[in-house]
C-alpha cells in the first residue's frame, strides 16, 4: 500500500512540475513581450527625438543652442544603432560597429548591410528643414534597429523556455530513475525474503533426507536420491535469489556443462513426448557467467518452452561461438510461437501467454544477461504454430 502511494505521488508531482513549468513559460512569455512592445515604442520615441535634433542644428543659427542639442541629444545615443542619409546621399551614423583603421571599402559594406536590415525591421523617420525662402523641404530619413538590451529582450524567452525545457527533461529523467529505482528495490526484498523464507523448510528437507536415507526399506531404491537431487535444486534456487541486488562475480565457465546440468536435471521431470536436444561443436565452449543465475536463465527458456509446446515437441538449444568475443545460446521450440505484434513486450514485467502465471520470469531473464552479465538476450525468430527461437549472447572476454 505504501509503494502504491509513492508511485502514485511520483506521479503526481510530475505533473505538478509540468504545469508549473508551462505556467512559468506563459508568464515569461507574456511579460516578456509587454516588456519588448514598450521598450519599442521608447527607442521609437527616442530616435524620433534624434531626427529632430538633427532638424533643429540645420535651422537653429545660435551656436549655444546647436552645443547643447548636440552634447544633450545627439551624442547621448548611445545605445540604439541609427544610420541618416541627406538628401545629398551622405552617410552619418551612431552606434555602428565600425573600426577608425578599416578601410572605406569595408565601412561601406557595414553601413550598407546594417541599413538594409534597418530598411527591413523599421519605418525611417524624415528630417525636414526650411530653405531661405523659408519653405519645408525634405533633407533626409534616419533609418534605425533594435539596441542591443531590446535584441537580447527579444531573445530572452526563447532562452529561458530553453532553460525550461531542459529542467522539464532532467525533472522526468529523475522520476523515472526514481521509479526504476524503487521497482528494483521492489524486486530485491522480494527476492531476498523469499531465499530467506525458503531456508527453513529447507533445512528441514535436508534432516528429513537423512532419516529416510537411513531407513532399511528406502535403501536400495532412488527416492532419497532424486529427493536430494530437488533439494540441490531448491538450494541453488535460494542462492539465484540470494544472489539479486548484489553484483554477481563472473567468470569464466563451460557453458556447455552448464546448459547439460539443466537439461539432465529437466528431462526426467518433464513430459517424455518432450524432448530436450543440446547441439555444440566442441565440449568446451568459454563463457564470463554467474553460474546459477545463468543456469535460472537457461531453466526459464526451456520451462517456457515446455509450456508452448503443449503435449509433444522438441526443445533444441544450440550452443555457438561467435565473432567478437561472444558466445550464444540459441533456445528453440516447435510451440505455438508468439504473435508478431506481442515480441516486443514479452521482456515485460507481468506480460504472459499462461492462464496461470505473473509473467516475471523472462522479465528477470533480462535483468540477470543484460544487467549482470552484460550481455544479450532477445527473440531471434518465431513463427506462430511454429516455433520460438531465444537467443543469449554472452562475453568471453573480461569486461
Amino acid at each position: 500500500m505504501a509503494r502504491t502511494e509513492s508511485y502514485s505521488g511520483n506521479t503526481n508531482l510530475k505533473w505538478i512540475v509540468l504545469g508549473v513549468s508551462i505556467l512559468i513559460s506563459i508568464g515569461s512569455i507574456y511579460y516578456t513581450d509587454v516588456l519588448v512592445d514598450e521598450l519599442k515604442q521608447r527607442e521609437r520615441q527616442q530616435v524620433e527625438l534624434f531626427a529632430k535634433a538633427l532638424e533643429y542644428t540645420l535651422n537653429e543659427q545660435s551656436n549655444d543652442n546647436i552645443l547643447f542639442v548636440t552634447d544633450e541629444i545627439i551624442f547621448k545615443n548611445n545605445s540604439i544603432p541609427t544610420i541618416w542619409i541627406t538628401k545629398d546621399g551622405d552617410y552619418q551614423h551612431r552606434n555602428i560597429d565600425i573600426k577608425d583603421d578599416w578601410p572605406p571599402a569595408r565601412k561601406k559594406k557595414v553601413l550598407e548591410e546594417s541599413l538594409q536590415e534597418m530598411r527591413a525591421r523599421y519605418e525611417p523617420i524624415q528630417m525636414t528643414y526650411r530653405n531661405e525662402n523659408g519653405e519645408v523641404e525634405n533633407y533626409g530619413y534616419v533609418y534605425y534597429k533594435n539596441s542591443f538590451l531590446l535584441t537580447q529582450l527579444i531573445y530572452y524567452p526563447f532562452i529561458q523556455l530553453s532553460v525550461i525545457a531542459v529542467f522539464a527533461f532532467i525533472s522526468y529523467l529523475a522520476f523515472n530513475y526514481s521509479k526504476v529505482a524503487e521497482q528494483n528495490q521492489v524486486w530485491v526484498g522480494l527476492a531476498k525474503e523469499t531465499a530467506h523464507q525458503l531456508g527453513t523448510p529447507l533445512s528441514s528437507l535436508m534432516a528429513w533426507a537423512e532419516v529416510l536415507r537411513d531407513d532399511p526399506n528406502l535403501k536400495n531404491k532412488e527416492i532419497v536420491d532424486e529427493l536430494e537431487k530437488d533439494i540441490r535444486k531448491l538450494t541453488i534456487v535460494t542462492e539465484r535469489f540470494s544472489s539479486i541486488g548484489s553484483v554477481p562475480a563472473l567468470k569464466p565457465e563451460n557453458v556447455v556443462a552448464l546448459v547439460n546440468n539443466v537439461v539432465h536435471y529437466l528431462r526426467p521431470r518433464v513430459s517424455s513426448k518432450i524432448k530436450i536436444e543440446v547441439f555444440s561443436l566442441s565440449e568446451n565452449i568459454q563463457a564470463n557467467v554467474h553460474a546459477p543465475l545463468f543456469e535460472w536463465v537457461l531453466e526459464n527458456l526451456c520451462k517456457n518452452a515446455v509450456d508452448a509446446i503443449g503435449a509433444t515437441g522438441t526443445i533444441a538449444i544450440k550452443i555457438l561461438r561467435g565473432s567478437e568475443s561472444k558466445v550464444y545460446i540459441d533456445v528453440s521450440d516447435t510451440g505455438k510461437g508468439i504473435a508478431r505484434s506481442k515480441i516486443p513486450m514479452v521482456f515485460k514485467p507481468g506480460f504472459t501467454t499462461k492462464k496461470r502465471g505473473w509473467g516475471l520470469g523472462l522479465a528477470l531473464a533480462k535483468r540477470i544477461i543484460e544487467n549482470y552479465h552484460k550481455g544479450r538476450i532477445f527473440v531471434k525468430s518465431s513463427e506462430e504454430n511454429q516455433g520460438t527461437t531465444f537467443r543469449i549472447a554472452l562475453n568471453t572476454a573480461p569486461l
